[in-house]
């Protein structure tokens, strides 16, 4: 721009365009480099936030521990809070070492980037370090004070010193694959450590899995509850959103294509080509995210005991029906409701009516006895004892309706009963989980059928015994508690099952007479089938039998057409053995 065979004048002027352009430059570098101390602070701050957050919870339970009472559940409570204490402090110990490394790596990149570290002074705007790293305040990193740092653009440091000198690979002598180690123990621990203790007569145990390789988030998140709820674990139901929310807020994708380069660590990807106050930001991004995933670990072991007058540890879902009685498409309204409820106290009720039989999850179980008919109302006052001890009684109201007892038979296809036949008989009552029949005069078995209607039913076959008059159904029913009742007995008219009828009104002197027999068309029957074994064709004075369903013309051939003959048509019903004899006369023709 600035040589060749241009005029001095030109010369000149490409010498300003190119000074321009450097500064210009140099602008949008400052701002950039400003952002990540602006950045950097604004993270250093919340992770502040995130450290008393766990904290306030930590203290909390500290301070249940020393308000609980020395009574037998005093004790209880104490011992569960001690356990949940050893758990947060190992939680601790894990963390606070995670953080004092990853506090060390930014000290080291600013030493070698010749910055002073060694004057440390609040608020001081020269300074670099703000507040040094305490070791009887482990959680709380070194506070960084980037704006006073001279070499923010230092872009060779933080690759060298976390990576090493090949992007493609991970030199294990500098911190990068340490820090990656590091971090992704402390995600194993901390969710292992929050997922596993004891709970009454409960041990849960929680094992991880390292899992860095995902396509997507559904996918990790997939991967991790499919992990976290594997047979191996026993995971309490109420820790695994959280559980698996740890978890994958502490995931990093492990590999992935950067630039021109393929499959680079994340350590490669986040640091190559990174100023050294972005590297900062991001050292103190996962010190944030450590904190974070502690504050909910220890918030999660926190919300199994209550710490506060009237505060619950436990919830449960609620749902009431407006009536206990309904009939079949009736519309009716429930009530949901979420209830919660303290495990180390549990309720104390005073019944209006029953008896109590169990109290467990927040729960008082009463045994009652409905009365004979009509509206029960059911009243008392239930109790919490707050943390001094005194108990806060409320009324509580509630009412069912009683069913009278009552039943009855359907019977399908009569409202009698026939000798020689299997009787349909569908049993309903109401107020009870299963029926049964017992009957007089004949004897039952279980079936089901469909009729032409494609309707299904569900029942028994009465068979009745030959020569009883009257068959008597007693019906009965088993309630919820495994209590027969009788619903009463139901007396039947006894008759013989109905002659079929030939069916037919001519025969022929060409081709004879195709003998069928049935119940007739206004039969209420179905599925009854009959055969024709044979039979006499009456003429006159002679009397020619036959076999089978088939009237031979030859027995009609002296018969002139228009007379009439008398046919006797011998059957059995199929399933039946007894032969009977249908009677009918027909006109002969042509």
């Amino acid at each position: 721009m600035a040589g060749g065979k241009e005029t001095p004048r030109q010369k000149m002027i490409g010498m300003m365009y190119l000074v321009l352009t450097a500064l210009l430059a140099l602008n949008v570098s400052k701002q950039i480099l400003d952002a990540f101390v602006a950045i950097e602070d604004n993270i250093q701050r919340g992770t502040v936030t995130q450290l008393e957050r766990g904290n306030a919870a930590k203290s909390d339970l500290s301070a249940a521990m020393m308000e609980a009472t020395n009574d037998e559940a005093g004790q209880q409570k104490k011992a569960k809070i001690k356990l949940y204490l050893t758990i947060i402090e190992q939680i601790d110990k894990e963390a606070a070492d995670v953080i004092k490394f990853i506090d060390d790596i930014k000290l080291d990149m600013l030493d070698k980037a010749k910055e002073n570290i060694a004057t440390v002074k609040d608020n001081d705007e020269k300074a670099v370090v703000w507040k040094k790293y305490d070791k009887n305040n482990p959680l709380q990193p070194t506070r960084l004070n980037l704006m006073a740092v001279n070499a923010k653009d230092q872009f060779d440091i933080p690759m060298h010193e976390i990576v090493g000198s090949e992007i493609s690979k991970l030199d294990p002598s500098k911190y990068g694959k340490k820090l990656w180690e590091k971090y992704n123990n402390f995600r194993a621990k901390v969710v292992e450590l929050a997922g596993s203790y004891k709970e009454g007569e409960s041990q849960y145990k929680v094992k991880t899995q390292p899992i860095n390789e995902f396509k997507s988030n559904a996918e990790l998140n997939e991967k991790v509850k499919k992990m976290i709820t594997a047979s191996g674990n026993k995971v309490n139901k109420e820790d695994v959103e959280t559980l698996m929310g740890i978890y994958q807020e502490l995931t990093k994708l492990e590999f992935a294509d950067h630039h021109e380069e393929k499959h680079i660590h994340w350590m490669g990807r986040t640091f190559d080509h990174a100023p050294l106050v972005g590297a900062i930001a991001s050292l103190s991004s996962l010190q944030n995210e450590i904190l974070s995933a502690r504050a909910k670990a220890v918030n999660l072991l926190k919300s199994k005991v209550s710490t506060g007058q009237y505060s619950f540890n436990k919830i449960i879902g609620l749902a009431y029906p407006e009536t206990s009685v309904l009939n079949p498409g009736d519309e009716f309204s429930v009530t949901v409701m979420m209830a919660a409820f303290d495990s180390d106290k549990q309720p104390q009720v005073k019944p209006g009516q029953g008896t109590i039989s169990e109290i467990k999850d927040g729960q008082a179980i009463l045994k009652m006895r409905a009365p004979n008919n009509g509206e029960m109302k059911i009243t008392g006052e239930v109790g919490i004892a707050d943390k001094m001890g005194n108990i806060k009684w409320m009324p509580y109201e509630s009412k069912i309706q009683v069913a009278t007892k009552a039943g009855a038979i359907s019977l399908p296809e009569m409202s009698v009963m026939y000798t020689g036949w299997k009787n349909k008989v569908v049993p309903v009552v109401a107020g009870a989980v299963s029926t049964d029949i017992n009957v007089q005069g004949g004897s039952k078995e279980k079936a089901s059928w469909t009729d032409t209607d494609g309707n299904k039913f569900e029942g028994y076959y009465i068979n009745v015994t030959p020569g009883t008059r009257f068959v008597t159904v007693e019906l009965m029913g088993k309630d919820k508690e495994g209590k027969n009742n009788n619903f009463g007995k139901f007396k039947y008219k006894v008759k013989p099952f109905p002659n079929a009828q030939v069916q037919g009104t001519t025969i022929s002197k060409t081709s004879g007479f195709k003998a069928v027999v049935s119940l007739g068309a206004d039969s209420p029957f179905t599925g009854v089938q009959f055969q024709v074994v044979g039979g006499e064709v009456i003429a006159g004075n002679e009397t020619q039998s036959f076999t089978g369903d088939r009237v031979p013309a030859a027995a009609i051939a002296k018969i002139k057409a228009g007379k009439k003959v008398s046919v006797d048509v011998s059957y059995k019903r199929v399933g039946s053995n007894e032969v009977k004899v249908a009677t009918a006369t027909l006109k002969v023709v042509n």
